[in-house]
């Protein structure tokens, strides 16, 4: 799998996919610190990786835009160590149901792991 790591992952995160064979790349290590969410989105969705972030507005950026990828992993941890960060991980890709080449929008939090299949729906007063 591929991976793509935002400004707010750590790169110990990156360099823990990597040593269980994954590609993954920083952000940083690209010189990107700087670039726009819509930037990283767009590099990610290019690249066919999964963009790893703490960052809610990908969330939004997703709904908004209603497009079908990139799978993205979202952590919402009470601890957002890369120790707690990667056992996390580890979970969600233990799991074997989650189709990424479909596009999904994976929130991961100390209790739970959501996942829903992308493009994700604004809620609107009418549609809650």
């Amino acid at each position: 799998m591929r991976f793509l790591a935002d400004m707010n992952m750590s790169p110990l995160t990156v360099e823990w996919l990597r040593s269980r064979g994954h590609h993954a790349t920083h952000v940083r290590e690209q010189d990107l610190q700087r670039a726009s969410d819509d930037f990283i989105l767009d590099k990610a969705r290019s690249e066919q990786s999964i963009l790893l972030t703490m960052d809610l507005d990908f969330g939004y950026l997703m709904a908004a835009s209603r497009e079908q990828m990139p799978s993205v992993i979202l952590f919402r941890l009470v601890r957002d160590t890369s120790d707690a960060v990667n056992e996390r991980l580890s979970a969600v890709l233990g799991l074997d149901d989650i189709d990424w080449a479909a596009g999904v929008f994976v929130t991961v939090s100390d209790a739970t792991i959501r996942v829903r299949q992308l493009p994700l729906r604004i809620a609107t007063p009418a549609n809650r």
